[in-house]
């Protein structure tokens, strides 16, 4: 797995691994395999997972497990990564998640059951996104970062994107009748970005998207109101969505020159 095809570059490998899944190996087949099987904490590039029955057929089949160095990769995974840091610029859907009012939350808590909160929420965003077929690329203080290429999540990437934001909103309570266990919102945003892997041969690497519409969905992310998916004109062309009649707001966000166009979806409606 570790090696790159004869006459193929480190970006053209990054390229083809995040727009076509046709990888260095058969990867892009069997991280749609991977994903049935239990159970979470999993790869973040090829969904082998690392507990239950399933961390331990993986491991005993194709020897994949937690790597030393990054746990949030396999062996298999961080070996590619190590040996051939780099990424492409790439089209793809990004979702932002973010905890409203934590801050709140947490000197209401307490800092060990508001510890439990976000642990619960990370378990919850995390199933979503992998059952979508997002790459999980963040998982830090209150918030979740999901990014959807069209090599693993497939043709209707944006539009998934969507629909995990969506779904993410119901599993935490949003549009129930007891309401949210822990207020959410969301922001979804479709772009151009580096993907890849960063680092070093010889250090940790992590598996990120850097640019400008990254920066963009992050702060749609910190301006949704609890139980708001906030999504650009721009995801909902490329999902193909109809508006709907759904609210139109123009948002001027900070760090931005220009306002930016989104549309307000919610769990049910």
């Amino acid at each position: 797995m570790a090696e790159l095809a004869k006459d193929m570059t480190v970006e053209q490998a990054w390229e083809m691994i995040m727009t076509s899944g046709r990888e260095y190996t058969q990867m892009g087949r069997m991280r749609h395999l991977l994903k049935f099987l239990p159970r979470n904490p999993r790869c973040r590039i090829c969904n082998a997972p690392f507990a239950g029955l399933g961390g331990a057929l993986v491991k005993l089949f194709y020897g994949k497990q937690p790597a030393r160095a990054n746990p949030l990769f396999c062996n298999d995974c961080e070996v590619f990564a190590s040996k051939y840091p780099g990424g492409a610029e790439i089209e793809l859907a990004m979702l932002f998640a973010d905890i409203r009012g934590s801050t709140a939350l947490a000197e209401k808590l307490g800092s060990r059951e508001f510890s439990r909160l976000i642990d619960r929420f990370f378990r919850v965003a995390t199933d979503v996104l992998i059952h979508s077929d997002g790459l999980i690329e963040k998982l830090i203080g209150d918030e979740v970062t999901g990014l959807y290429v069209p090599g693993f999540a497939g043709p209707q990437y944006t539009r998934r994107a969507v629909q995990a934001a969506r779904q993410l909103l119901e599993a935490t309570g949003h549009g129930s009748a007891a309401g949210p266990w822990v207020p959410v919102g969301v922001g979804v945003h479709h772009g151009k970005a580096f993907v890849g892997a960063v680092g070093s041969k010889d250090g940790i690497v992590d598996f990120t998207a850097l640019g400008d519409a990254v920066n963009a969905t992050a702060r749609l992310a910190s301006v949704a109101g609890p139980g708001e998916v906030l999504v650009t004109e721009e995801a909902i062309l490329k999902a193909g969505l109809e508006p709907d009649g759904r609210e139109h707001r123009l948002l001027n966000l900070k760090g931005r020159n220009a306002p930016i166009a989104v549309r307000v979806f919610s769990a049910t409606g």
